[in-house]
């Protein structure tokens, strides 16, 4: 039996009861995607999966998105590899939503870790409800019907700078030009408010000032990060996050260095923001 115990008060949930290297029924899938939508993002432990288990696993809540950026497990397009060592150290170290850049980012990201550092390593995550929810009435009208610039080329600037990063990443800054959406969007299956901007992608609030635009962006990004609406996950091997995309957002704590970490990724498909 399936069963889910929270880990902080704002969001998240160890779940157990279940083998995800098994066929999993349609009830159980169903039971996974309420705890996902209520808990906003839910952990596994020991889950030896294969790339295969793994991509059915994420088949099972909707179409697959690929990554313009980062190279792939062979064979599996749609799992991208999140790699890091002493000599390729991560460049991704602040709080984030996966791929915000496209007109529907994805619905959720299914994270598994092949290798994990001893110590250090974890990752934090964030509930946009609860900030939203921690929001003057007076701040949640004024902006609602504000819409923010999310710019692919702005949260690979450092890809982009290194030598070949722009010939490489030529035809994916082609392929994702910027796209606005909501500040505060509406989650499409519990219908709760979020504060949908972040800091590696969102560039600009429209119709405002860069002043103005930097000061409160800056302020939504600070009170996102609020340690009240956050839980922290210390990752195992075989360990797996499955996060709803559309309502948190998450930060690596990258402070493993010299030891290596490798991580496998699969994201499935969302709507476009309203």
């Amino acid at each position: 039996m399936i069963t889910a115990t929270p880990i902080a008060g704002a969001l998240g949930a160890e779940v157990s009861g279940i083998d995800l290297s098994q066929a999993i029924s349609e009830a159980d899938i169903a039971q996974l995607h309420g705890l996902l939508v209520e808990q906003q993002v839910i952990f596994f432990r020991e889950q030896d999966i294969s790339p295969a288990q793994h991509k059915a696993l994420a088949q099972a809540f909707g179409p697959l998105q690929s990554h313009p950026a980062y190279h792939t497990v062979e064979g599996y397009p749609e799992i991208t590899i999140l790699e890091s060592s002493p000599d390729k150290p991560t460049k991704i170290e602040e709080w984030h939503t996966d791929m915000t850049f496209r007109p529907c980012p994805p619905l959720g990201t299914i994270l598994r870790a092949r290798q994990s550092p001893s110590q250090g390593g974890d990752t934090l995550w964030a509930s946009l409800g609860a900030a939203y929810d921690g929001l003057s009435d007076k701040m949640q009208q004024f902006l609602s019907g504000l819409t923010a610039v999310h710019d692919f080329a702005f949260g690979f600037r450092h890809s982009l700078a290194e030598p070949g990063g722009r010939e490489r990443l030529a035809q994916a800054i082609v392929d994702n030009p910027p796209v606005s959406h909501p500040v505060i969007r509406t989650h499409p299956v519990s219908g709760r408010k979020m504060i949908f901007v972040n800091r590696l992608f969102t560039t600009q609030i429209e119709g405002m000032s860069e002043k103005e635009s930097r000061a409160l962006l800056e302020f939504l990004y600070q009170h996102c990060e609020t340690s009240e609406y956050t839980c922290r996950f210390r990752w195992r091997e075989n360990s797996i996050a499955f996060w709803d995309n559309r309502s948190t957002l998450h930060k690596p704590i990258n402070d493993y260095l010299p030891a290596s970490r490798r991580m496998e990724r699969i994201t499935i498909d969302g709507d476009r923001p309203f």
